[in-house]
């Protein structure tokens, strides 16, 4: 268990779900991973219906479409930028704070990022890591400023970029500079659930320190 990269498992899933979402002309591959059930209709089964969240998933009870959405992404440059944050910050956190830390983390912020998206935007095509790059961005943040270190190798000028980089999203001004639609909400979803989690880790330390003293 020890010698299992965790961080790797989500990149090559993202690869290999990507990469044949991109290669093929038809949704059929990864219409169970997305976030609502949907009908496929035209040729190559290019189109989609969405179903509801309700029929997805209290009727249908495929509760796994929270998290799965994070494994498509729809292009290249999508896909290698959230990468390299999830092997260079992940492989950190989960080899300085655990498997379990890490895991964890990615799916709560998989899972909020995503709803949070769906609350924004109904049913709509949406997908990628971003959401969680954010949870492991504001988990390492909170660390680090209650450790008053670098623990994850990150300057603080990193984390300033990736903040700004939320605001002009929010803003519009990505898509200006042709970046495309972007997930705002996930985004902001996943970076609430890693300062959330971030502090209940370190709430939790501290509770247990005050304990081992007494």
């Amino acid at each position: 268990m020890k010698n299992i990269k965790l961080h790797l498992g989500f990149i090559l899933l993202a690869v290999a779900v990507t990469c044949l979402y991109l290669v093929t002309p038809m949704m059929t591959f990864i219409e169970p991973l997305l976030f609502l059930k949907a009908e496929l209709t035209g040729a190559y089964s290019k189109y989609l219906i969405f179903s509801t969240f309700s029929d997805t998933y209290i009727i249908g009870n495929e509760w796994w479409r929270l998290i799965t959405p994070i494994f498509i992404h729809f292009s290249i440059t999508h896909l290698v930028f959230n990468c390299l944050w999830v092997y260079v910050l992940g492989q950190q956190i989960e080899l300085k704070d655990g498997k379990l830390v890490f895991i964890l983390l990615m799916l709560i912020s998989a899972a909020v990022g995503n709803y949070s998206q769906y609350l924004d935007q109904g049913a709509h095509l949406f997908g990628g890591l971003s959401g969680c790059v954010y949870g492991l961005f504001g988990y390492a943040m909170i660390v680090e400023f209650q450790e008053q270190k670098i623990k994850y190798g990150l300057p603080p000028s990193m984390y300033i970029f990736m903040l700004a980089w939320l605001v002009m999203g929010f803003m519009g001004v990505l898509k200006l500079f042709g970046f495309g639609e972007i997930a705002n909400f996930a985004h902001l979803g996943g970076l609430a659930s890693g300062i959330f989690f971030g502090m209940l880790l370190v709430i939790g330390k501290k509770i247990k320190f005050k304990y081992d003293e007494d």
